[in-house]
C-alpha cells in the first residue's frame, strides 16, 4: 500500500506498549488501513503522556501491564487531564480481565485480548478486530467520559422477593460501562432475575460480574450451569458460552450452558439467550437492547415480543457508544421504549411497579 495516499484527516492514533515486538505489529496492522495511521509510540505510560502532550493523537491503544506508569494509572491521568479515546490492549491472564474492567470502569471506550499465541495478533480477524474498534473509538469522539464511581454500600446477599419477571440484557462495544448505568440502580426487592449476554472472551466476564456486585444492591455473578433463577440476582454469560434457558419438572427455570457453534459470530448470543428464554413459555420478560455493533438480539427480541408479549426498551443512539443493536431491534417493529442509557432504569423500575 502507499501511504503516501492516506487522506489528511486519517485517524492519527498512538499506539503505547513496552513490547516493540507488539509496538510494531500494532502499527502495522493500524498502517495497513488507509483510514488509520500510527502518529507515534510509546513505550509506557509515562512516556505516552509526554507523547499525547507533543502529537495530539485522536485514539489511543494503551497496553494494560507496563514498567515505569501501568496502563491504569495513564488512563487515570489522560482522563483526569484531557480526555480522549482510549482502547486497552490487554492479556487474557485473570490479573489482566482485572485491571481491564477496571480500565472500562475509569473511561476506557473498549479492550482487546491478546491471543494466547501472541503471533495470532497478526491473523486477518485480529486485525479486523483492532482497525474496527479504533474506528469505533474515534466516532465515539470526545464525550464526557467520567462516569459514576461510588461504590454501594449493604448489598443484599439474599432476596426475598418472588421471581414475578425476568430482565434479559444484550451488549456489545460499551456495553460494561452502560451496565454500570443500570445494574448497581436496581433495588434489593427487585422481583426479577436478570440475565446478561455481554460480547466478551472468557476470562473477563466473571471480573465484570464481581465488579458490578460490588457496586450493586442486588446479586450480581457469572452465571453456572444448572442454577435457578432467583429474583434479586443478575447473571453475566461467561465468555465463549452460550447461555440458554430451560423450564424444570417442577416449574423452575434453570441456565443452561453449551458451547454450541457461535451464532452470528457470537458465543454468547444474545439471540440464543432470548430466543431460549421465549421457548420457556414465561411470560413477563422485559427486554432490552444496549450499544454494541452489529444485529445480535434483532431476532430475540421479535420472539419476545410475538411469543411472550415481552416489554421491549432499546438505548437511544445519542447514548450509544455504538448504534447497531438497538438500532437492528428498532427496525424489527418489535421495540416498545427507546430511551437514552441514563433513563433504562427507571423504565425497568416503572414497569416492574416497584417502589
Amino acid at each position: 500500500m502507499d501511504f503516501n495516499k492516506k487522506k489528511s484527516n486519517a485517524i492519527k492514533v498512538l499506539v503505547v506498549d513496552d513490547s516493540a515486538f507488539m509496538r510494531k505489529v500494532l502499527s502495522d496492522i493500524i498502517e495497513s488501513d488507509i483510514s488509520l495511521t500510527v502518529i507515534g509510540t510509546a513505550t509506557d505510560g509515562k512516556d505516552a503522556l509526554n507523547k499525547i502532550d507533543l502529537l495530539n493523537p485522536d485514539v489511543i491503544t494503551l497496553d494494560v501491564e507496563m514498567p515505569v506508569m501501568d496502563g491504569i494509572n495513564c488512563l487515570k491521568e489522560i482522563m483526569n487531564k484531557s480526555p480522549k479515546p482510549v482502547i486497552m490492549i490487554s492479556s487474557g491472564t485473570s490479573y489482566g480481565a482485572e485491571l481491564t474492567i477496571k480500565a472500562l470502569d475509569e473511561g476506557a471506550v473498549d479492550f482487546i485480548a491478546k491471543p494466547k499465541n501472541i503471533f495470532d495478533i497478526k491473523n486477518e480477524k485480529v486485525r479486523n478486530e483492532i482497525i474496527e474498534k479504533i474506528t469505533v473509538a474515534h466516532n465515539y469522539g470526545k464525550k464526557n467520559y467520567k462516569i459514576h464511581n461510588s461504590y454501594i454500600s449493604d448489598k443484599a446477599v439474599k432476596s426475598n422477593a418472588t421471581l414475578k419477571y425476568i430482565i434479559a440484557i444484550g451488549c456489545s462495544t460499551g456495553g460494561p460501562k452502560a451496565l454500570q448505568s443500570i445494574i448497581p440502580y436496581l433495588p434489593e426487592n427487585l422481583p426479577a432475575a436478570v440475565l446478561v449476554v455481554q460480547h466478551m472472551p472468557p476470562g473477563f466476564t466473571n471480573t465484570l460480574a464481581e465488579r458490578l456486585d460490588a457496586k450493586s444492591k442486588v446479586v450480581v455473578r457469572e452465571a453456572t450451569n444448572k442454577e435457578k433463577l432467583l429474583a434479586g440476582h443478575v447473571y453475566i454469560a461467561p465468555g465463549d458460552y452460550h447461555m440458554l434457558l430451560e423450564t424444570s419438572a417442577n416449574g423452575d427455570i434453570l441456565i443452561n450452558l453449551d458451547k454450541s457453534p457461535p451464532v452470528g459470530g457470537h458465543r454468547p448470543s444474545v439471540d440464543v439467550m432470548m430466543t431460549s428464554l421465549s421457548d420457556t413459555g414465561f411470560k413477563n420478560i422485559i427486554g432490552v437492547i444496549l450499544t454494541g455493533m452489529g444485529s445480535d438480539g434483532s431476532i430475540g427480541v421479535k420472539k419476545l415480543k410475538e411469543i411472550n408479549k415481552g416489554f421491549i426498551i432499546a438505548q437511544d443512539e445519542e447514548s450509544c457508544v455504538v448504534y447497531g443493536m438497538p438500532k437492528m431491534a428498532f427496525q424489527t417493529g418489535a421495540v416498545d421504549k427507546v430511551v437514552s442509557l441514563s433513563k433504562i432504569t427507571d423504565e425497568i423500575i416503572q414497569f416492574l411497579e416497584v417502589r
